[in-house]
């Protein structure tokens, strides 16, 4: 078959315009939305990441903040935008829970949101009353058990990251620690330094003043390596082989945006997590700093979906 010039011409324009594209990729300013209210770690994370896209792009990447519904809200607002690069989701890990807590989403998040760039993982600590009997993890474990349910944890809520990381400590260590939700994590570390309660698993930075004070003891850290902030503190996966509960973040967009623009920002996101200043920025919030591919960070999606579906099954968990 033999083609005319203009069909040539066509094939030949067709062949470079994804490159094109993403080369042009962006011509106008983009949003980065979240779940979660102004000024908490997501928000400055977010806009840490904004600021290096603005610089290294030339366009502005205004941070857009919608909380409501356990981050529900902001996400389906970007699975509903168009598919272009120019709106972009700070995922994070109730992506993931939501998925089997949430009966009834407009969305399944893995289907509807292409993955763009890992960021990280914010490390809990498992932190106790100064005067509770258990000074280590296995003590607490062998304690917890011989009081079958007299022992309790302490959360922010109902499916934080909190209560999903006593679950897993509960199903992996055969204990039965009764899980005690407040409405606000102040309130539920009041009660912990009062000893109302005998554990939490608290974000590290927050936990850090009254661990400083000797209001709270650490016995271990939820990530799998040891976090920069408490170095001399050992992981929970240390005596329980395999644990690993700590909220995550990274980007995303609507799925069917153009592998080209997925590919530019995951390779400028990449580049921000391995510069000195971002990179003790994010450190500073008790980050452990993870980069990699869309394929890595689609993979960690589907893992911590299925993780986190099982133990809300097997704990009966409900959202509020």
């Amino acid at each position: 078959m033999t083609l005319s010039r203009r069909q040539l011409f066509s094939l030949a324009a067709g062949a470079v315009a994804p490159s094109a594209r993403a080369q042009a990729y962006p011509t106008r300013p983009v949003r980065i939305i979240h779940g979660f209210a102004p000024g908490g770690g997501s928000d400055i994370i977010a806009h840490l990441i904004g600021q290096w896209l603005s610089e290294r792009l030339g366009q502005p990447f205004v941070v857009e903040s919608r909380p409501g519904d356990a981050t529900n809200i902001a996400t389906e607002a970007v699975v509903r935008a168009p598919a272009d690069g120019y709106t972009l989701l700070l995922a994070t890990s109730p992506n993931a829970t939501n998925a089997t807590l949430y009966q009834n989403l407009n969305f399944n998040f893995i289907r509807d949101v292409a993955p763009i760039a890992f960021i990280g993982r914010l490390a809990n600590v498992l932190a106790v009353n100064p005067s509770f009997t258990a000074k280590t993890v296995p003590e607490l474990i062998t304690f917890a058990g011989a009081s079958r349910g007299n022992v309790s944890f302490a959360s922010a809520g109902n499916a934080t990251a909190g209560h999903m990381s006593g679950e897993l400590f509960n199903l992996m260590a055969g204990v039965s620690m009764r899980h005690v939700p407040y409405r606000a994590t102040a309130a539920a570390v009041a009660d912990l330094t009062g000893g109302q309660v005998q554990v939490m698993f608290e974000n590290v930075l927050a936990a850090m003043e009254y661990i400083k004070a000797g209001k709270l003891r650490p016995l271990a850290v939820t990530t799998a390596t040891r976090s920069v902030l408490l170095p001399d503190t050992p992981t929970v996966a240390d005596f329980l082989p395999g644990f690993e509960s700590s909220p995550w973040f990274g980007v995303g967009a609507p799925k069917d945006t153009p592998a080209e623009i997925i590919g530019k920002l995951n390779s400028e996101i990449n580049a921000a997590l391995v510069e000195q200043k971002i990179k003790a920025q994010l450190t500073d919030l008790g980050a452990l700093v993870l980069a990699g591919s869309p394929a890595d960070f689609g993979r960690l999606i589907a893992e911590e979906t299925q993780k986190w579906g099982e133990v809300i099954k097997s704990a009966g968990i409900k959202p509020d």
